[in-house]
């Protein structure tokens, strides 16, 4: 009877502790909703979300749902978790019950010091305490016991809210969020926590995610977004240039034609996609693909994040209920398939290819069924094959035989225009390269689609062979025609050949040798991105027009430049507006006139622009420096080589590059003219030493 007693006291105390503590949650939920900004130490929080913004410019949105009970600020707040004041028997809130049996206040008390919180790891005032409970996702490819018997203790990481074993690899986790400039504390949602719809938030497998906003737009990440290895939605933050310059391209295009079909081949997450549709709206009619079932439904949850809604078929455009508050603002056609066959199967105006690494595999499908005048993005991300790392690699994918050089991006934008351009050769097309950027971690050509065999043979002209001084980096293009030379060494402006033993030159190629920039089609780029307030791309578009008329930041043709946002910029607008419209195809229906007159303006404008031409290729300034010579600032040997009567301009390749039309020994003399000694000084302070020496 004693025991029993005892017993029924026992349940009487943890009764009453259980409704203390759900009293007290009941309180913290209204003091948290009265008080956003205060952190508590409940299980659930606020569910209203964070925005923050990073050095990109990108605006990172992450609910602060459900943050997770061993991130605390302070020990109190860690031990205000159990009611410690009350009596009987309680649990461990960080511990499962047959790893830490209840016990009373004071073991309880130091349990939570001597355990949890003695081993926490603090990044930003925010203190990660050591985690017992099962929350780590586990993989179907083990056992539930094995699983769980090799992960047991954890840290829940503040940022992504990922969970890792040890306490080292945690401090390295965190360092690699502020090296990528994540240094905010965020607190990431569940999939069973809604986000402004409760279909949009759900995420298989109950794995975290967190919302990112770009351009406007709203997508659902996964902690692990950023390895391609370990998710099927990847998501890179680096390419966000890659993204403001393709809707760019887009919305100048969309000027043209209206309504405009285009196509994301591989959405991913859907970001690109998703742009388009909500800055354009109604003049885009915006398909994102995708093969994995994953990502897929990933793109629709993202869809009703951001109010689009997702369309099975074409028919039936418009938008119900347009007028209402919570009605869609756009609409998007969501597929599953392969890239190749949605390709194959429909038409478009506008493709853009960006697979995980290489694009020459859906080259040949996306020129098949694309229209006249439309526009083909290609986004290449091998970097390893197309910056010379991987040779082997290069010559089986591009065809081309390559060397690393100073010019090794120019070189990398010329060997994918090459794939492109035999690609639609084999489709009897030709094309029209508007912009070619190759930066750090990308390669991204536009080219414009010029339907006939006529422009087919022109551009597979435009493929030559490259001449490259192995000494001096001397290069040139070598001159069309099937004769053979007896000597090629001829064709160098250098003499490295007669004065060196041996073979000195290679060759490189096929390359692309027409020119990489469309002066009017990046004014209006400009355009776009000022109207959109894309402030990131600006002043690379503004190096990109420059490059294109191969001219300085000073005689920059547009009025207005240092003030984009005055109205001057209007009459820019009309006055560019109104050359394009001269050379362009497209009535205002988006119908293509097919009259013989039209289509000769096109040929006419084209083979206008080609006597404009920039140079071919660009010198580093520092790869060419004197030994023991001051060289002037870049700047000033750009003024230099202009008062030399060259054509000169920078290049966004490469920040020290000059490309101009000179030699690469007319450059070299310019900037051994200007170019003063290192201790120029030095033999004059010695003499007068020994002036003084003798007078003593």
């Amino acid at each position: 009877m004693a025991e029993l007693r005892e017993e029924d006291a026992e349940q009487l105390h943890q009764e009453d502790a259980d409704i203390k503590d759900t009293e007290r949650d009941i309180e913290n939920k209204m003091l948290a909703d009265s008080e956003a900004c205060e952190q508590m130490p409940i299980h659930e929080a606020s569910t209203n979300p964070v925005k923050m913004e990073d050095k990109n410019g990108q605006t990172s949105s992450t609910v602060i749902s459900e943050r997770h009970v061993s991130i605390q600020t302070t020990l109190e707040g860690l031990e205000g978790l159990v009611d410690l004041n009350g009596a009987g028997r309680k649990s461990c809130p960080l511990c499962p019950e047959e790893k830490f049996k209840a016990c009373y206040s004071h073991k309880l008390r130091r349990h939570l010091q001597n355990l949890h919180w003695k081993v926490y790891v603090e990044f930003e005032s925010q203190r990660m305490c050591i985690c017992h409970l099962p929350c780590r996702q586990l993989k179907s490819s083990l056992g539930s016991d094995q699983a769980q018997g090799r992960l047991v203790a954890h840290y829940h990481c503040v940022v992504c809210s990922v969970t890792i074993a040890r306490k080292t690899d945690m401090i390295s986790h965190l360092k690699r969020h502020i090296n990528k400039g994540e240094t905010e504390a965020s607190y990431s949602g569940s999939s069973d926590v809604p986000f402004e719809d409760p279909a949009s938030s759900s995420v298989p497998g109950g794995q975290a995610y967190e919302i990112m906003k770009e351009l406007g737009t709203n997508v659902q990440l996964l902690p692990n977004h950023t390895t391609p290895q370990k998710t099927d939605t990847y998501f890179s933050r680096k390419m966000k240039t890659n993204r403001q310059l393709v809707f760019c391209s887009l919305a100048v295009l969309a000027e043209d034609r209206n309504p405009l079909e285009c196509l994301d081949a591989f959405g991913a997450t859907g970001i690109m996609g998703l742009q388009w549709a909500k800055h354009l709206r109604n003049s885009v009619k915006v398909t994102i693909n995708d093969i994995n079932e994953a990502c897929v439904k990933m793109i629709k949850e993202n869809c009703h994040l951001n109010h689009i809604r997702v369309e099975g078929n074409r028919s039936g455009r418009q938008l119900d209920g347009a007028g209402d508050a919570d009605s869609p603002i756009a609409s998007v056609e969501v597929v599953k398939m392969d890239a190749n066959v949605i390709m194959h199967l429909r038409p478009f105006d506008y493709i853009h290819l960006d697979p995980f690494g290489t694009a020459v595999n859906y080259l040949d499908a996306a020129f098949r069924n694309v229209r006249n005048l439309g526009i083909v993005s290609v986004t290449s991300t091998d970097a390893g094959s197309l910056y010379s790392k991987s040779l082997n690699v290069t010559l089986r994918h591009y065809g081309c035989q390559i060397v690393r050089t100073e010019y090794y991006r120019e070189l990398a934008a010329r060997m994918v225009l090459a794939s492109v351009a035999r690609a639609a050769a084999r489709c009897n097309k030709g094309i029209e390269v508007l912009l070619a950027v190759a930066l750090e971690h990308f390669v991204l050509v536009v080219v414009r689609v010029l339907r006939g065999p006529t422009q087919a043979d022109e551009s597979a002209k435009k493929l030559r062979q490259l001449l490259h001084c192995q000494w001096c980096e001397e290069r040139v293009f070598l001159k069309p025609g099937s004769m053979v030379e007896e000597n090629l060494y001829r064709q160098l402006p250098c003499q490295c050949h007669g004065s060196m033993p041996g073979k000195t030159a290679v060759e490189l190629g096929p390359l692309w040798a027409g020119p990489l920039f469309n002066t009017g089609f990046l004014r209006r780029m400009l355009v776009a991105a000022v109207q959109h307030n894309m402030e990131d791309i600006q002043p690379l578009v503004k190096t990109l027009i420059c490059e294109a008329d191969c001219t300085t930041l000073k005689p920059f043709p547009v009025p207005g430049y240092s003030a984009l946002s005055n109205q001057v910029e209007c009459g820019v607008v009309i006055k560019t507006l109104q050359k394009v419209e001269e050379a362009d195809t497209s009535d205002q229906s988006g119908k293509r006139k097919t009259t013989g007159e039209e289509s000769g303006n096109v040929l006419k404008k084209i083979k206008a622009d080609t006597s404009l031409e920039h140079p071919a290729f660009y010198y580093s300034i520092h790869r060419h420096s004197i030994r023991g010579m001051n060289m002037p600032k870049l700047n000033k040997f750009l003024q230099y080589l202009t008062e030399a009567g060259f054509r000169v301009s920078r290049t966004h390749f490469d920040p020290t590059g000059v490309r101009t039309d000179a030699t690469l020994a007319q450059f070299k003399e310019v900037l051994t003219k200007y170019s003063v000694p290192t201790y120029s000084s030095a033999p004059q302070s010695s003499a007068a030493g020994s002036d003084r020496r003798q007078t003593l």
